[in-house]
């Protein structure tokens, strides 16, 4: 039995519909498909993404705020998606599970990730979340609010962005390591973690949100995770991607792939993170990463799609 993280994306769960009922019936959708992981006799752990749903939270909180109710701030808002989230997730996989003749339990863990009070990322703030904006929204959209700062997406739009501080721990990892000894299937990490910062024996919320490839890469080293899946709807790993020349990498040694990141070649707000957090991943377990769509998840199992990353050494025989 393989021990697997698989990481999705928050734009997974969510499409142009942000209402509940939508989100559960993708989570639905996206549930039919992580368990042939299970089916194929694997432990899975699964981690989520939520950045469009904390972004619209804070939305409703922004629009409602009052003395008397006053907005919850970015962190607790994080904490309030993972359990939305999670559980959505929770009944989804147990009616799945159970449609294919598996009792086996789901457990959604609120999970906290401990930061560096002085990360730099604090002072440069690079993590989209929320809805997406047109060019020619910008304007009234900083008039409403001026302390934004918004970048442009990959080519999707723009977006409101916030610190994105790497994990340093998983404060919670020896309960979700418990959990998966147990047959358990966890679902934790959502949205990278409520990030906080340790003082003393106090854990602290901050104002940032941790992008979830690099919380699930930390939270695949710290259980022994035997592979990390990290699905995303762009499919797998590109070199020139999007143009003429794009290539398609099946399976890849983390020193070439290191060399195209340190050439920046990789979208920054995309598919950079998830590399990055896939290489390290493999660095320090010397197990593989995969990165690949949702909708291959069968054929990512049977080692026929996505982008395989694996150490050195392995690379260096298979040629």
């Amino acid at each position: 039995m393989a021990k697997i993280v698989v990481a999705l994306g928050g734009n997974a769960i969510l499409s142009k519909d942000a209402s509940a009922q939508a989100q559960m019936k993708a989570v639905k959708e996206t549930a039919k498909e992580l368990v042939n992981f299970i089916k194929n006799g694997d432990q899975l752990i699964i981690t989520h993404g939520n950045g469009p749903q904390v972004g619209n939270l804070l939305l409703q909180q922004s629009a409602a705020d009052t003395p008397e109710n006053p907005a919850m701030p970015l962190d607790t808002c994080g904490a309030m998606t993972q359990g939305s989230i999670g559980y959505w997730f929770q009944n989804a996989m147990r009616e799945e599970l159970l449609n294919a003749g598996i009792d086996k339990d789901v457990m959604a863990v609120v999970t906290q990730t401990i930061v560096a009070e002085d990360d730099p990322a604090f002072q440069n703030p690079s993590k989209p979340i929320g809805p997406f904006y047109t060019e020619s929204e910008l304007d009234d959209i900083k008039a409403i609010h001026p302390e934004w700062q918004l970048i442009e997406d990959a080519g999707r739009g723009y977006r409101r962005v916030v610190p994105s501080p790497k994990p340093l721990e998983i404060n919670e990892y020896r309960a979700i390591k418990m959990i998966v000894e147990a047959g358990i299937v966890p679902i934790v990490s959502g949205g990278g973690g409520i990030p906080v910062v340790k003082k003393g024996n106090q854990l602290i919320g901050t104002e940032a949100v941790i992008d979830k490839d690099f919380s699930a890469s930390k939270i695949a080293q710290l259980i022994d995770a035997d592979k990390l899946i990290i699905l995303t709807s762009a499919g797998g790993v590109f070199y020139n991607y999007g143009k003429p020349d794009a290539v398609e990498l099946k399976e890849v040694g983390i020193d070439e792939i290191q060399k195209h990141i340190d050439a920046n070649e990789f979208a920054k707000g995309s598919m950079m993170p998830k590399v990055e957090a896939a290489t390290d991943f493999v660095r320090n377990t010397g197990n593989h990463a995969v990165i690949g769509a949702l909708e291959d998840v069968k054929r990512i199992i049977a080692g026929e799609e996505g982008t395989t990353i694996v150490s050195e050494d392995i690379a260096m025989v298979a040629k």
